[in-house]
């Protein structure tokens, strides 16, 4: 079933899911292609999107606080 384009049609690359068609906006997750938008209802498939979101901003963080350890040993070693 086809929905009416959200205000933010527009969507940008940095906005998407690890560069996959899908983007959350609110509570609701939503699949993107060229010829428009889909709001998925099935709540295994949404729980997934939700689970790998969080698992990819943990992975994110795990490396943001090793690259930031990096940085600070070489200025330890000074």
């Amino acid at each position: 079933m086809s929905h009416p384009t959200p205000s933010w049609a527009s969507v940008r690359r940095s906005d998407r899911l690890a560069g996959t068609p899908v983007v959350k906006r609110g509570a609701h997750w939503w699949l993107v292609s060229p010829s428009g938008f889909l709001l998925p209802s099935e709540p295994a498939f949404t729980g997934e999107l939700q689970r790998f979101a969080t698992l990819l901003a943990a992975a994110d963080r795990a490396v943001a606080e090793i690259r930031a350890q990096n940085q600070a040993a070489p200025k330890a070693q000074r």
